[in-house]
């Protein structure tokens, strides 16, 4: 199968980026793969792709040369936001090519992408037919007018059918697959299918003993929930790891100056990540937004490692309480304090029982091989193959 995958960097790199990067390598090994991506930029140049953006006539004709030379029998699109601009779509529509396309977050639903405000949950832009409160809230960017044309370029091509162009939209979980739906989006269900997320098999020694460590791994930002994270392990015996970079990093260095069972490790490479969730007694994933598709969990998962998790989104449809780690309430330093004390007084059985379960959940679901037969799945319902 010939499978033209497009994706735009953003300035930062992210999740989004690591899994498209992934399932180029994953398809490569049985299919003819080639990529089209774009790259977001700051400044004056940034500022004219963004205006660009809700008809970028210059993206369009690179992906249309792209097709006639490569003639795919599939295209698969991740991040348009912003350079690529949703023109693409229609540019691959008019050449007869299928469009597959990934919603990693939310912004086709709302320009702040997260559904948070100010630390809350923010769902009313799923429900009309112009987001003007979150315009006027500034929740893209804390800025009037970016916000505003976000959310116009999103309107536009909604009114105009170019989201409607789009042959299956992936989703990462049911529940997101819900708020899509019962949006004012207005897509079919019969459009959405749901495929996780997964993560590359890595080799890690067995015999690795279990700290009595809780361990936190992410961006150090409000909806990561570290507010919540450090008020519950603050002035109390429960011992703490954090590794990650944000916004709240110097937060995180004075509470670990202020208490001794709290340890900063800074940023650290995957297979660091992985080999420090394989020797703590459970990951913490106390986010307080709709995640799209947290990878820490999956990684974690990959280790035996069990989660202590808000109760919260896509988090509660990974997490099974009690069965591959425990849930507490988004939000409630004292719920998760409580849930640090339920899974520490467990016996070993127990514990042995859960981190069995987390790895076979990761067996089930997220492994390189399931996610490569969903996504060609996909394409097949699509296309017919050239010979």
């Amino acid at each position: 199968m010939k499978i033209l995958l497009i994706h735009t960097y953003y300035t930062i790199r992210g999740g989004e980026d690591a899994v498209f990067e992934q399932e180029v390598r994953l398809l490569s090994k049985d299919n003819e793969v080639e990529t089209l991506t774009f790259l977001n930029k700051g400044g004056i140049r940034g500022l004219i792709l963004f205006l660009l953006s809700i008809w970028n006539i210059f993206s369009a004709r690179k992906l249309k040369k792209k097709i006639l030379e490569f003639q795919p029998d599939v295209i698969h699109i991740h991040n348009l936001h912003f350079a690529g601009s949703p023109l693409l779509i229609r540019t691959a529509k008019k050449l007869g090519i299928p469009v597959v396309m990934t919603l990693h977050n939310y912004r086709l639903l709302c320009p702040s992408a997260t559904l948070l405000y100010n630390g809350k949950i923010f769902t009313e832009s799923l429900y009309v037919n112009f987001p003007w409160k979150v315009v006027k809230n500034k929740m893209y960017r804390n800025s009037f007018f970016q916000t505003f044309w976000l959310a116009f370029v999103t309107w536009f091509h909604r009114k105009i059918g170019t989201w409607a162009k789009v042959d299956k939209f992936i989703v990462l979980t049911e529940f997101a697959k819900q708020q899509f739906i019962n949006s004012t989006f207005g897509i079919s269900e019969e459009k959405f299918v749901v495929k996780p997320n997964f993560i590359e098999n890595e080799v890690l020694p067995k015999t690795i003993e279990r700290s009595d460590e809780f361990l936190f791994v992410g961006r150090l930002s409000v909806e990561k929930g570290i507010d919540v994270l450090l008020q519950a392990f603050s002035n109390s015996e429960y011992k703490l790891v954090i590794a990650g970079e944000g916004d709240l990093l110097e937060r995180v260095k004075i509470h670990c100056k202020k208490n001794k069972n709290i340890r900063y490790l800074g940023r650290l490479n995957h297979k660091e990540i992985l080999g420090q969730m394989q020797k703590s007694t459970t990951l913490i994933f106390p986010s307080v937004w709709y995640e799209g598709m947290p990878m820490t969990i999956v990684e974690s998962f990959s280790t035996g490692t069990p989660v202590i998790c808000s109760q919260l989104g896509s988090m509660s449809e990974m997490i099974t309480d009690e069965y591959n780690g425990l849930l507490f309430e988004a939000g409630n330093a004292e719920d998760l304090k409580k849930k640090l004390h339920e899974w520490l007084v467990k016996t070993e059985t127990e514990k042995e029982k859960m981190r069995n379960n987390a790895y076979a959940e990761y067996q089930e679901k997220y492994t390189p091989e399931i996610n490569k037969q969903l996504l060609e799945n996909v394409y097949l319902t699509l296309c017919k193959p050239n010979d």
